[in-house]
């Protein structure tokens, strides 16, 4: 298991991967948006060369906000073009995944429609990465994907798209976590992890592991039990950086001690 951070989008990236690499950290997962670190405003030479200095891996991560169901097809398109940049860009920075965030925003709009256009812009994206070496996967978000049913409908049709799983979205906006039940039904399809605390609710607060509610370790020992040894990305966003540095020295303790 190795773990990582994401830059913040108003610093450069490459100062990123050195603060994390002082941290002791494994990994930089490098969002590529604006203000700072738009796929157009990275140096790729001097992020690799930071990569390469510091012995940092790489994880691809995207916008959230990009319009991939958007109902006007020249604006859809526009966002699977941004995607498609993003490929190239992690492409030649060695990153073997990216994440595509689902969206949901198409008003007066059906159900159908958005997941069809959901599932078009996806196939465009990965049709873009074949023979890059990046793989895309799939992010879970509170209240439309967020259970095993929901992201099927992404999941099912394109069966070489990858899931990426936020245990902390699995918290919210829901009864009970639904981690589990979609670790169980497509944790053969999972190649990244984010994990953070909140307090369950509407409220994707993003804490230090234990200042939330979450149980961490038993949601470890799930991931433990399907085989997964993969990345963890912690998304601890708090302006006092010793807070991220005590989630990534308590991940390590507790993954050596869960029991699958």
């Amino acid at each position: 298991m190795k773990i990582g951070a994401m830059n913040h989008p108003r610093q450069n990236p490459a100062q990123e991967i050195r603060r994390f690499a002082e941290m002791g950290l494994d990994f930089i997962d490098l969002t590529l948006e604006p203000p700072e670190a738009g796929w157009w405003q990275c140096d790729v030479q001097e992020v690799a060369r930071a990569l390469t200095e510091t012995g940092m891996g790489i994880v691809g991560h995207t916008a959230y906000y990009l319009p991939i169901a958007h109902p006007f097809e020249d604006v859809r398109r526009a966002a699977v073009e941004a995607l498609t940049h993003s490929v190239r860009v992690f492409s030649q920075l060695g990153a073997c995944v990216m994440n595509i965030h689902p969206d949901a925003h198409a008003p007066m709009h059906d159900r159908d429609f958005v997941i069809g256009q959901n599932l078009k812009s996806l196939a465009d994206v990965m049709a873009a990465a074949q023979g890059t070496g990046v793989r895309v996967m799939v992010e879970n978000l509170p209240r439309n994907f967020n259970t095993a049913a929901q992201l099927a409908e992404l999941l099912d049709p394109l069966p070489e798209l990858g899931l990426h799983l936020d245990i902390g979205h699995t918290e919210l906006m829901l009864k009970t976590s639904s981690a589990d039940e979609i670790i169980e039904r497509f944790g053969s399809r999972l190649l990244h992890v984010h994990l953070h605390d909140n307090k369950g609710g509407d409220a994707d607060l993003h804490l230090p592991l234990g200042a939330g509610t979450i149980d961490v370790a038993r949601h470890l020992a799930t991931l433990k039990r399907a085989g997964y040894d993969g990345t963890i990305t912690l998304e601890v966003f708090t302006p006092d950086p010793a807070f991220l540095k005590y989630s990534a020295d308590r991940l390590r303790a507790m993954w050596d001690e869960a029991r699958p």
